[in-house]
């Protein structure tokens, strides 16, 4: 293996990881870094085994972002959380993430979402049934972008390994 294979391999092992946290923690980037990085590495290095691990990796980048969009879409529509709740979710967020480090991103959201909630339907407990409800949809959705997020690092992984032998 070339030392530019070695160190492309190594920053897309890298930037891949950093999609994989992306998945779960939205400041960064996610499965759509993991599609461009993983393509990219294919193309640089150009052999047949990087192409094929490189497509599938790509592919279930794509799966996971469709089918966390499908899941908690959805549910939302399921539970009749408009975009106003999740904005004021979003809001939250963005504020938790400033006055709680690293959790606050996560509380702040569900605060947002609940409060919003509360406003919209005059009913506490309606309210947070339905929070209760799109934060377990988002939270399968993560999972499943996750889960296809770490895939798509293995076939990067293997594919190193197979352009390394070939």
């Amino acid at each position: 293996m070339t030392t530019l294979a070695i160190v492309v391999s190594l920053l897309a092992v890298l930037l891949i990881m950093v999609g994989v946290v992306g998945t779960v923690y939205p400041i960064l980037p996610g499965s759509i870094l993991i599609l461009v990085t993983s393509l990219a590495w294919a193309w640089i290095l150009g052999s047949g085994a990087s192409w094929t691990f490189g497509i599938i990796a790509a592919g279930l980048a794509i799966a996971g972002l469709s089918a966390s969009a499908v899941l908690t879409g959805r549910s939302l529509r399921r539970e009749k959380v408009t975009r106003g709740p999740i904005m004021a979710g979003v809001v939250g967020a963005l504020i938790g993430f400033f006055v709680v480090p690293v959790v606050g991103l996560f509380i702040g959201f569900a605060v947002g979402l609940f409060a919003s909630q509360w406003a919209r339907l005059k009913d506490g407990r309606a309210a947070m049934a339905s929070s209760v409800s799109a934060l377990k949809a988002m939270g399968l959705g993560i999972l499943v972008e996750f889960t296809c997020a770490m895939s798509a690092l293995t076939s990067v992984g293997f594919g190193i390994i197979v352009h390394a032998l070939t």
